[in-house]
C-alpha cells in the first residue's frame, strides 16, 4: 500500500531533501499540512488562455501562462555560431516572446511546435521595447493520443497555478501537492459539526481536495467558502477566549467623585464636549466602574477630539484614588502631550505646588533624556501617588519606575508599540489596571475586528465645533514646475497673513541615513528621497528667503527639539521643515498649510495623518502633495485618492486593499507567513462578522473547548508559541 505521510511529518520523507529545502526556504512550507494550506493563486481552463496583455505591468514578476504557440524560429549569430531560438506564443489577447540560447535550443524547438498548447513559467523581462520570458521552464499540455480517455479528461480540467518561486514552478508544486494529498484525509474538522451544518459547509478533508483539484468552478467556491471560515473562526475563537479570560480578572473600579477632579475641569472647559465625546466618556467611564480591566479601543478621525477624551478617562481614575499613565511613541509626542494636557488643567495640574488648586494633582513627564534631578523627581512623585498623572515614553516601562496606585494605562498610537511594551506597564498595577488604545489611523470595521478583536471598539468621527475644513491638492513638479513655485508663493503667502506652515520630506539628510544604503530597495532609476537638511537650506536661499525657517526631526538632541517646537507653538518659528516626528498629536492652531514633498512615498493613512496637523485653529488648512511621479502611475492614483476625501475611514480602505492586510495576529512583527491564506479583511466582511458572533457564543458556552477537541487542535497550530504570547499581552 503506498505510504500516506502524516499532516506533521517533514516534507524531506515525502518529497525528498532537495525539493523540501527549497519549499521550507523559499516559501516557508515544512510539514504536509502546511502544503496543504498552500492553496493555488488561480485556476488556469485548457480551453481558457491567460492574459498575456497584462505582462507588461508584471516586469521582473515570476509568471505562469497557459498559451498556444503561433510559432517558432531558430535564428543564427556570430557568423553562424550562436543558435537562438524565438517562440511565439498567442492567447487571442496578446502575443508574448519566448527565447532560448545556445545547445538549449534544440529540445523546445522539438516540444513546441506551432499550434501545441503548453504553461510557461519564467520571469518576465523587457528587450528591445518587447515583453519577453528568457528560457521559460514549461510543460506541454498535450495527452498521448493512445489514451483517449486521458486527453478528454484532461481537456477539461482545471489546473491550478500556484504561488510558486523561481527554484520551483507551479506545476511542480502542484506534483508536491499530489504527493501530500491523500493525507487530507487525517485533517482534524476544527468547526463544531452543528456551525457547519447550519451554514451549509461542506466538510474541511472535502474543502481540501476540492481546492487543490477541483472538478468544476463550483467546487472552487464551495472550498473557499469553508477554507475563509476556518480561518475566520479560529482567529475569532482565540480573540473570543482572550476577551473572556480579561473578564474573569480582578480589577479595583474606577468612579469619579461627585464635585472632585473631574468636575472641577469640567467647569473649567471654554467649550461644550460634541455629542461624540459625551458618548464615548460614557462608554469609558462604564467600563472603569466595573471589577474587571477595561480593554478599549478609542479610534477618531485626525482632530476628533480623543485627547480631551483620555484625559477625562485619567481625571475619574485620579478622582477615585488611583493614577494614570499614557504612554506615547515618541519624545516630542510626550512632551507636546504634557504641555497640552497641563495648558488644559491649569491650576488643577499643580496639585501640592504654590498656587495650585485644592483639588488638582500633579502631571509629570518621564522621558529617556530628562537630566538626572528632574528624573529622580518625577520617580519619587510616583512611588508617593503624588502625582496623579504621568506622560512618557518608554522609559516608563523600565524596573525603577514604581507605582503607588496605578488604575488606567492609555497607549497612544497602539501600532508604534510593541504588545511588550504593554504588557510591561500593565504589570505595574498592584492589580490589572484598565487599559484604553488609542489610534488616529481609523481603521476598517473588519480590521479593527480582527487585529483589536479582543478589545471594546469606541470610534470618535465628529469633528469639535470651529474645526476648519482642508484642502488638499496634487502638486506635480516633474510635468508642471510653476505649480511648484506657486507651492512656495502660497507658503509665503500665509506667512505674511500672521500664520505658519509644514514642510515635510521622508529623509533627514544629515550623513547619517546615506541613500546609497537604501539604493538595494528603491528603484535604481530613481533619485534618493528628499531630507530635510537639504529642502531646509534650499528654501532659506530661494522662495522662502527671509522667513524663519527651522528644522525638526528624531536625531536633533532632545533639548534642541523641544526648543525648536516650543517656538515654533509660540509663533516665533514661522516654517518647519521636518520628518515625519509630526506625524501624531503636534498641535499648532494657526499653522495653515503644509507642503509634503515626494508624497508619493508615505502610505495614504500616514499622508491623512500628517494632513491632519492643519486646519487645527479658525483659518482654513491646505495641503500640497508634490510627487514626480506620472499621472498614470498607481503611486498617483493613490495621491488623488487622499486629495479627494477627508474621510479617514475611507481612505483606511483604501490603503489596506492596495497593501493587503499583512498578518493580522501581528506576525508581521516577527516574520512569520500571514495566517491568513484564503481570508481578506477587507472583502470578507460578513464572514468576519459571522466567525465573531459564533465565537463568542461558543467560548461562552464551553471556554477550555473540551466538547470540541478538533477546535483545540486548530486553535494550537495557529497559536504557537510566539502567537499565544502575542495574544496573551495583547
Amino acid at each position: 500500500m503506498e505510504h500516506v505521510p502524516a499532516l506533521d511529518e517533514d516534507l524531506k520523507k515525502t518529497l525528498g531533501p532537495a525539493t523540501a529545502k527549497v519549499l521550507a526556504e523559499q516559501l516557508g512550507l515544512h510539514t504536509a499540512l502546511d502544503l496543504l494550506h498552500h492553496y493555488p493563486r488561480r485556476y488556469a481552463e485548457r480551453g481558457e488562455l491567460t492574459s498575456l496583455a497584462e505582462l507588461a505591468d508584471q516586469i521582473d514578476e515570476h509568471v505562469t501562462v497557459v498559451a498556444q504557440v503561433a510559432d517558432a524560429r531558430i535564428l543564427t549569430f556570430n557568423g553562424g555560431r550562436g543558435k537562438r531560438l524565438e517562440v511565439t506564443i498567442t492567447d487571442g489577447s496578446g502575443r508574448l516572446q519566448l527565447v532560448f540560447f545556445g545547445a538549449g535550443v534544440h529540445k523546445p524547438h522539438k516540444d513546441l511546435l506551432p499550434g501545441s498548447r503548453a504553461m510557461f513559467a519564467g520571469k518576465v523581462s523587457r528587450f528591445n521595447h518587447k515583453v519577453q520570458l528568457a528560457h521559460p521552464a514549461y510543460e506541454p499540455l498535450g495527452a498521448d493520443a493512445s489514451d483517449r480517455d486521458a486527453a478528454a479528461a484532461f481537456a477539461s480540467q482545471l489546473i491550478p497555478i500556484y504561488p510558486a518561486c523561481a527554484k520551483l514552478e507551479s506545476w511542480k508544486i502542484a506534483k508536491c501537492v499530489d504527493a501530500v494529498l491523500p493525507s487530507a484525509q487525517e485533517a482534524v474538522d476544527p468547526l463544531p459539526p452543528a456551525l457547519r451544518e447550519g451554514r451549509g459547509l461542506v466538510p474541511l478533508t472535502e474543502a481540501l481536495l476540492k481546492i487543490h483539484r477541483p472538478g468544476t468552478k463550483a467546487d472552487i467556491d464551495d472550498a473557499r467558502q469553508r477554507l475563509k471560515w476556518d480561518e475566520a473562526f479560529v482567529l475569532q475563537v482565540a480573540l473570543a477566549r482572550r476577551r473572556h479570560a480579561d473578564s474573569q480578572l480582578p480589577a479595583v473600579p474606577r468612579r469619579p467623585a461627585p464635585g472632585g477632579l473631574l468636575d472641577a475641569f469640567d467647569a473649567k472647559l471654554p467649550f461644550t464636549l460634541t455629542q461624540g465625546q459625551q458618548t464615548v466618556s460614557k462608554e469609558i467611564f462604564d467600563d472603569l466602574a466595573t471589577d474587571h480591566p477595561m480593554h478599549r479601543l478609542l479610534q477618531g478621525e485626525v482632530g476628533s477630539g480623543k485627547t480631551m477624551v483620555a484625559l477625562r478617562a485619567m481625571l475619574a481614575v485620579v478622582d477615585s484614588g488611583g493614577q494614570a499613565a499614557m504612554l506615547a511613541p515618541t519624545e516630542v509626542l510626550a512632551q507636546q502631550h504634557h504641555r497640552s494636557i497641563t495648558e488644559m488643567m491649569g491650576e488643577l495640574a499643580e496639585g501640592g505646588m504654590l498656587g495650585g488648586s485644592d483639588q488638582g494633582t500633579k502631571v509629570v513627564l518621564l522621558t529617556g533624556s530628562m537630566g538626572v534631578p528632574a528624573r529622580r523627581r518625577a520617580l519619587l512623585d510616583l512611588v508617593t501617588g503624588e502625582a496623579g498623572i504621568v506622560i512618557g515614553t518608554h522609559a516608563l516601562i523600565e524596573d525603577k519606575v514604581q507605582f503607588h496606585d496605578l488604575g488606567l494605562v492609555v497607549v497612544d498610537e497602539q501600532h508604534r508599540f510593541g504588545v511588550e511594551q504593554r504588557d510591561a506597564l500593565r504589570s505595574k498595577g498592584k492589580q490589572p489596571p484598565h487599559l484604553l488604545v488609542m489610534t488616529a489611523t481609523p481603521i476598517p470595521r473588519t480590521v479593527a475586528m480582527t487585529v483589536f478583536g479582543d478589545l471594546e471598539t469606541s470610534v470618535l468621527d465628529q469633528l469639535p465645533a470651529g474645526r476648519s475644513p482642508i484642502a488638499t491638492h496634487v502638486v506635480p513638479s516633474k510635468d508642471k514646475p510653476h505649480f511648484l513655485a506657486r507651492a512656495w508663493e502660497r507658503v509665503r503667502e500665509e506667512v505674511e497673513k500672521g500664520h505658519q506652515a509644514y514642510v515635510v520630506c521622508p529623509r533627514i539628510g544629515d550623513g547619517e541615513d546615506d541613500p546609497k544604503k537604501k539604493a538595494a530597495e528603491d528603484d535604481a532609476e530613481r533619485r534618493p528621497p528628499l531630507a530635510v537638511v537639504d529642502i531646509a537650506e534650499q528654501l532659506t536661499r530661494g522662495p522662502l528667503a527671509g522667513i524663519g525657517v527651522e528644522v525638526l526631526h528624531g536625531r536633533m538632541d532632545p533639548a534642541d527639539k523641544d526648543d525648536v517646537m516650543r517656538r515654533f507653538a509660540a509663533g516665533e518659528v514661522k516654517v518647519l521643515v521636518a520628518t515625519t516626528v509630526i506625524e501624531v498629536g503636534v498641535n499648532v492652531p494657526n499653522s495653515t498649510v503644509m507642503v509634503i514633498m515626494d508624497a508619493d512615498r508615505f502610505g495614504v493613512s500616514q499622508l491623512h495623518q500628517l494632513r491632519g496637523r492643519v486646519g487645527r485653529g479658525s483659518a482654513p488648512g491646505l495641503c500640497l502633495l508634490v510627487s514626480e511621479m506620472h499621472e498614470a502611475s498607481p503611486a498617483r492614483a493613490r495621491l488623488a485618492a487622499v486629495a479627494a476625501t477627508l474621510d479617514g475611514f475611507e481612505l483606511s480602505r483604501i490603503d489596506l486593499e492596495q497593501r493587503r492586510e499583512g498578518d493580522v495576529l501581528g506576525q508581521a512583527q516577527s516574520g512569520v507567513r500571514s495566517s491568513l491564506r484564503m481570508l481578506a479583511v477587507i472583502e470578507d466582511e460578513e464572514v468576519i462578522a459571522e466567525a465573531r458572533e459564533e465565537a463568542t457564543r461558543v467560548v461562552a458556552e464551553d471556554p477550555a473547548l473540551e466538547r470540541l477537541p478538533g477546535l483545540r487542535t486548530a486553535l494550537e497550530a495557529l497559536l504557537d508559541t510566539e502567537r499565544e504570547q502575542y495574544l496573551e499581552k495583547g
